[in-house]
């Protein structure tokens, strides 16, 4: 059992991809936080499918992975301000301002990789990922991306939840609204990039959603909620890591399918969910006294 447990971490790959998915843990659960509380986990779909466009242009220029991770994240927040820009200065709702970007970079990124020699292989590397193949560049870039993320969040904490939880008692204290909003889909799309070099554009929202939905079963403060999701998080990874190596299956679906079991667990225990904990402590009281 000791060996079984102690194997995979005796090679590099795996030690860069626990680390890799402990930078996805960390950004994905301090942004997930507010996907959760302000429902956004549509747009942070639409930011990760939308971030192909930008990693095909690199791609196909002959870019390295450094280059890619950058392409894909300058779409990625292009996608924001666009959906920002639509929202507050085109007066469209933001689900239908989410489509109209999502499915033109979306299908402007396919087309693009269609233009590439392996296109199946390539397709199929940017829509789920391949983190036991992140190379130490990448590992440098995803570093730089959380820690932006990180250092938005901590200097403009106040204004972000504010305006997530009561926008326009925001507004009336003098908050900024549409720039913090817009700050918020920004971030939002930097969280996706760091996460899609684990697990492609395909599964990315799963990352972004379920630790920090898993968590928000559990707590209820978002400081928690957020501490909460990068542990989530980062169980998920090491779960979906031990059943890539010893199942020989992809490890980026394997981590996602382990988020999406651990918040079933969550939901089927807490009282915010089906409450079986509390059903059983309350069927197991006596009748009198």
């Amino acid at each position: 059992m000791i060996d079984w447990l102690a194997d995979p971490w005796h090679f590099e790959f795996m030690r860069r991809a626990l680390l890799a998915g402990a930078l996805v843990a960390l950004a994905g659960s301090v942004v997930g936080a507010f996907v959760v509380v302000k429902g956004l986990a549509f747009l942070s779909d639409a930011v990760a499918h939308s971030s192909l466009a930008g990693a095909a242009i690199a791609f196909l220029a002959g870019g390295g992975s450094i280059a890619i991770s950058i392409g894909a994240a300058l779409a990625a927040a292009a996608t924001a301000v666009s959906v920002s820009f639509l929202t507050h200065r085109g007066q469209l709702r933001e689900d239908t301002a989410i489509a109209l970007v999502f499915a033109g970079l979306f299908g402007l990124g396919i087309l693009l990789i269609s233009r590439a020699r392996n296109y199946a292989l390539e397709l199929n590397s940017f829509f789920v990922g391949n983190i036991l193949t992140v190379p130490t560049e990448d590992l440098v870039v995803m570093g730089v991306l959380a820690g932006v993320v990180l250092a938005i969040t901590l200097v403009f904490y106040r204004e972000l939840l504010f305006t997530a939880y009561d926008p326009t008692m925001a507004a009336a204290t003098g908050v900024p609204v549409a720039l913090v909003q817009t700050g918020l889909m920004i971030m939002v799309a930097l969280a996706a990039v760091v996460a899609f070099r684990l697990v492609g554009v395909v599964l990315v929202m799963a990352m972004l959603v379920a630790p920090a939905a898993t968590a928000a079963l559990l707590v209820r403060r978002i400081p928690l909620i957020m501490a909460g999701g990068v542990v989530i998080g980062l169980a998920a990874t090491v779960v979906g890591l031990y059943a890539s190596f010893h199942g020989d299956v992809a490890a980026g679906p394997a981590i996602v399918l382990a988020a999406v079991a651990l918040f079933a667990i969550a939901f089927v225990l807490s009282p915010r969910g089906l409450g079986v904990i509390g059903h059983l402590r309350g069927g197991a009281r006596p009748a009198f006294g």
